[in-house]
C-alpha cells in the first residue's frame, strides 16, 4: 500500500498510508479515514500516534470487509451521442478488405485491473441479415460482456487492495513516527 511521510503542527513525522488524510485546521487535529465513507480521529488526549493507530487499525478493518473503490465509470459521458451503455459504442459499419458487403457490430471496452483493456466486437449482422432483433441480441451480449469485465475488474482491485493492507499489516500495527528534526 502507498504511504508518504506527513509532518504535523507540531513537527512530528509519520509514515501514513493512503486513505487517511491529515487533518490541522483552527482547533481540529487528528487522522481522516478516507475509506468506504469518511472517520475523524482525533488527537485529543491520546496524541497523533495513538489517533492514527486508531485510523490504521479501522483502514485494514475496511479494506477486508468492503469491496475495493473501482475507478470505472458508471454513467456515460455527456458528450456521447448514443444511449448505449458505458463502455459499448456502435454500431460500427465497415466493408471488410475483399469483400463487397457490409457488416456491422458493436464494439465493447473491457476493462482489466493493472493492464490496458481489452476492446472485444460483437457482430450483429451484413447489410443483407441486419435486423433490429439482431441488434438488440448483440446489445445483450455486448452488455454481459461488459458486466463479466466489470465484475472481474471489481474482484482483481479488491484482492490487490487486501494483499496491500496484509502488506502494511506485516509492517506491524504501530504507526513509524519519526523524531523531530
Amino acid at each position: 500500500m502507498k504511504t508518504r511521510n506527513v509532518v504535523i503542527h507540531t513537527g512530528e513525522r509519520f509514515e501514513v498510508p493512503q486513505g487517511i488524510q491529515r487533518i490541522d485546521h483552527r482547533s481540529t487535529h487528528g487522522w481522516q479515514l478516507r475509506y468506504g465513507g469518511t472517520k475523524l480521529y482525533s488527537d485529543g488526549a491520546r496524541g497523533a500516534a495513538a489517533a492514527l493507530a486508531a485510523a490504521r487499525t479501522e483502514l485494514l478493518r475496511r479494506i477486508a470487509k468492503l469491496p475495493a473503490p473501482s475507478r470505472l465509470p458508471r454513467r456515460t459521458s455527456g458528450h456521447k451521442r448514443s444511449d448505449l451503455p458505458v463502455g459499448i459504442t456502435g454500431p460500427v459499419v465497415r466493408c471488410r478488405p475483399g469483400s463487397s458487403t457490409m457488416d456491422s457490430s458493436l464494439s465493447v471496452s473491457l476493462p482489466r485491473y493493472g493492464e490496458t483493456p481489452l476492446r472485444r466486437s460483437v457482430f450483429i449482422g451484413t447489410q443483407n441479415t441486419y435486423t433490429p432483433e439482431r441488434y438488440l441480441a448483440a446489445l445483450a451480449k455486448a452488455v454481459a460482456l461488459r458486466a463479466q469485465a466489470e465484475a472481474a475488474y471489481q474482484r482483481a482491485a479488491t484482492k490487490a487492495k487486501r494483499a496491500e493492507a496484509q502488506a502494511l499489516r506485516a509492517a506491524g500495527e504501530a504507526p513509524q513516527r519519526r523524531a523531530k528534526r
